[in-house]
C-alpha cells in the first residue's frame, strides 16, 4: 500500500527529477545538484517517500577501501511511486519532459 505524501516545492522538484528517468537510479549527489536541494531538506524528504513506498534506495555494491569513498545509496521510483508521483505532478501544474500531461 503506497501511503500519501504531503506536497511541497521540494518534493515536487525531487520527483520531477526522478520522473524524467525513472529505471535509473540517482546518488544523493546527483540529486542534489540536479534539484538545487540541500542535504538537511533532499535526505529527510528521501526517506519519507521511501517509508511511503515511493521510491526505493539501494547501496552500490563496492567496497568503500577499493573505490576510495564512502558507498553511495541510488534512488529510484516505484512502479506504484511513478503513478504517484505523475498524478501530482499533473494536480500541480508541473510539466515532466516525456510523460503525457493525461497520463
Amino acid at each position: 500500500m503506497v501511503e500519501k505524501v504531503r506536497m511541497s516545492g521540494p518534493t515536487l522538484k525531487l520527483l520531477r527529477f526522478l520522473l524524467e528517468k525513472p529505471l535509473q537510479g540517482q546518488s544523493g549527489a546527483a540529486i542534489s545538484k540536479a534539484t538545487g536541494l540541500g542535504s538537511g531538506t533532499m535526505y529527510p524528504l528521501l526517506q519519507r517517500l521511501e517509508i511511503a513506498k515511493w521510491i526505493e534506495g539501494e547501496w552500490e555494491k563496492v567496497d568503500p577501501a577499493d573505490v576510495g569513498r564512502p558507498k553511495r545509496r541510488f534512488y529510484k521510483l516505484t512502479k506504484s511511486g511513478q503513478t504517484e508521483a505523475v498524478r501530482a505532478l499533473r494536480d500541480h501544474h508541473v510539466v515532466v519532459p516525456g510523460v503525457p500531461a493525461w497520463t
